[in-house]
């Protein structure tokens, strides 16, 4: 039995687990994340004191990416006392009814982990295939007048990943802007800039990779397929055709 793992921020119930009856220690949740990334890359691990109603402690959420993941960690470490004196509990979250919660993209560095674990650093690689800077395009300001309204800067990123040994290559488009308070102040430029292009490269990075599905099979071997359902008029452009539609 395969299954879908997405460079999606984890949503669903069966990747969560509800941990509990844990007891207050200095660096608890860094104590949780190594015993339950040993299951599998986690998205997140986040520990709360208890209710006063529920007593003393504490429990945590666990996300994994793979709903086979959680459910592995569920059994191997409900009942036990891992790093602690007493047992843990440990369940997979119920789905709550009526609730949908909105499937969001991984940002950059989180698609960059992923990626890590399931291809290693050396099974993908990402270009920049260009970074424009966009800002004033959208008209107007002259005749409005600068005055009326902050100065932004603009850039427009397209960016190029590329799985090789899956023979699967995809991109994305993104933009990243923000507004300069004090146009007049050169070193609030430079930062604006940099911080904006760096938002830009990021945003694209993640976009190519929601284009990208991991297939995990029961063994552990990971197929890729490509999200036909992502796709963008950018993706069938030539590179000089893109940078040309970037650039106009």
């Amino acid at each position: 039995m395969a299954e879908v793992v997405e460079f999606r921020v984890p949503a669903a119930s069966a990747q969560t687990l509800l941990v509990w009856g844990l007891e207050p220690e200095p660096g608890l949740e860094h104590s949780l994340f190594s015993v339950f990334s040993k299951f599998g890359p986690l998205y997140s691990v986040r520990a709360h004191r208890n209710a006063a109603v529920a007593g003393p402690g504490y429990y945590a959420i666990i996300k994994f990416y793979s709903a086979g993941d959680a459910s592995r960690a569920q059994r191997a470490c409900s009942g036990q006392r891992l790093f602690q004196k007493s047992p843990l509990k440990v369940c997979v979250c119920t789905k709550q009814k009526g609730f949908q919660q909105q499937v969001l993209a991984l940002n950059s560095n989180k698609c960059q982990e992923l990626a890590n674990h399931y291809f290693g650093f050396n099974g993908w690689s990402s270009r920049i295939i260009t970074l424009q800077n966009v800002s004033g395009f959208d008209g107007g300001n002259e005749e409005l007048g600068e005055t009326l309204q902050k100065r932004s800067v603009k850039y427009l990123c397209a960016v190029e990943v590329t799985l090789p040994s899956h023979g699967v290559r995809t991109r994305g488009v993104a933009l990243g802007e923000a507004d300069i308070e004090n146009s007049e102040d050169p070193l609030e430029f430079v930062t604006a800039t940099r911080r904006v292009q760096k938002l830009a490269v990021g945003k694209a990075l993640s976009s190519a990779f929601q284009k990208i599905l991991l297939v995990v099979l029961e063994n552990g071997k990971v197929a890729v397929e490509y999200n036909s359902t992502q796709e963008e008029l950018t993706d069938s452009l030539t590179e000089e055709e893109l940078k040309g539609l970037v650039q106009v």
